[in-house]
């Protein structure tokens, strides 16, 4: 069963238009939700203790990442778990470039290409019908 969904899932921005499906994929997003908020704190964190003296709290955001890591791993280890993303999206995430975009591209250069391909079909078609005619015409006699 999975769980409601909770403030911190409400309060970050989120790609998504709607909300995720109820079940682990629900869950696994909350959880990488945790993260980027717990990753947050630990660059404010990282930022506001270089900036003032005083006690240093970083220690405690590190392990509050660390423990986030650890939900999220052990989600996704779980065998209900079958969604699976492309590697160029990975890497495209890792080379700072927005995955929305760059999927947005690529679904155009990939219609492009079908007219394209319909076109040369189209093209087959409408020569190979006459040929064929041709063909059967001369062999007939």
């Amino acid at each position: 069963m999975a769980s409601p969904p909770t403030p911190l899932a409400q309060e970050l921005d989120s790609p998504r238009s709607s909300p995720a499906p109820a079940g682990i994929q629900h869950d696994l997003e909350v959880d990488l939700m945790a993260l980027a908020s717990a990753l947050y704190s630990l660059g404010t964190t990282i930022i506001n203790d270089s900036t003032k003296d005083g006690e240093k709290h970083a220690g405690q955001r590190v392990n509050d990442v660390i423990e986030t890591l650890r939900k999220v791993d052990e989600r996704s280890r779980d065998p209900d778990l079958r969604t699976m993303v492309p590697m160029q999206i990975l890497l495209d995430i890792d080379n700072a470039k927005n995955p929305m975009n760059v999927t947005r591209e690529r679904l155009e250069r990939a219609a492009t290409e079908n007219q394209f391909m319909n076109g040369k079909i189209k093209l087959f078609r409408a020569i190979t019908k006459p040929s064929i005619r041709h063909c059967v015409r001369i062999f007939q006699s």
